[in-house]
């Protein structure tokens, strides 16, 4: 897959997917600017142009670069992103990190990259009431096409993706101009 249809797909679906649930526009007032691997994530900014001064999210920043999807991701959107921090793209397997950034696995990189999108921008809060009124558990549509299961462990929400694999959310909220990133310890995986 080229990087301009890459790309393409990625702003198409994101554009034409119906988000899972937006928080109503009054809910704004909740949007403060939150601190992120020791730097200020300001609600006036892109989901890049926070995430490139947090130091726990320099493995995804470099990620998304390699993938050449740094326009998406600076796009309107709005996107839902579960991001990985450094610590849980350390968990993969040694030299796994390296071999996603090569050139070649450019496709595959998107792949996983984009399993931690949703389109539309969900909040902690819709996201919890969407797992209680879908009895406990619930499916988010990435924008990959895959599906993440979100449901609760205690206070946190905890993801699954479809090798089984789990992520807690560490840190939710942290508001976007174009979205919101809440912050997870494990890298999900696609089939």
């Amino acid at each position: 897959m080229t990087r301009k249809f890459m790309i393409a797909a990625l702003a198409a679906t994101a554009a034409t997917a119906a988000p899972l649930f937006v928080a109503p526009a009054w809910a704004n007032h909740h949007e403060e600017t939150k601190m992120v691997g020791g730097a200020a994530m300001y609600p006036t900014k892109t989901i890049v142009e926070n995430a490139v001064n947090s130091a726990d999210h320099t493995t995804l920043v470099a990620a998304v670069k390699a993938a050449g999807l740094v326009d998406t991701l600076n796009s309107a959107g709005p996107f839902t992103v579960f991001a990985p921090t450094n610590a849980a793209f350390a968990k993969l397997p040694a030299g796994t990190v390296d071999t996603l950034l090569k050139p070649e696995n450019k496709a595959t990189l998107a792949k996983i990259l984009t399993y931690h999108v949703v389109a539309g921008k969900v909040s902690a809060a819709d996201l919890v009431a969407k797992i209680k009124a879908d009895g406990g558990k619930t499916e988010l549509t990435t924008v990959a096409g895959g599906k993440l299961t979100a449901s609760l462990m205690g206070n946190t929400v905890m993801l699954t993706d479809e090798k089984g694999g789990m992520a807690h959310v560490t840190q939710a909220d942290v508001f976007q101009k174009n979205g919101v990133i809440h912050v997870t310890d494990a890298v999900s995986l696609p089939n």
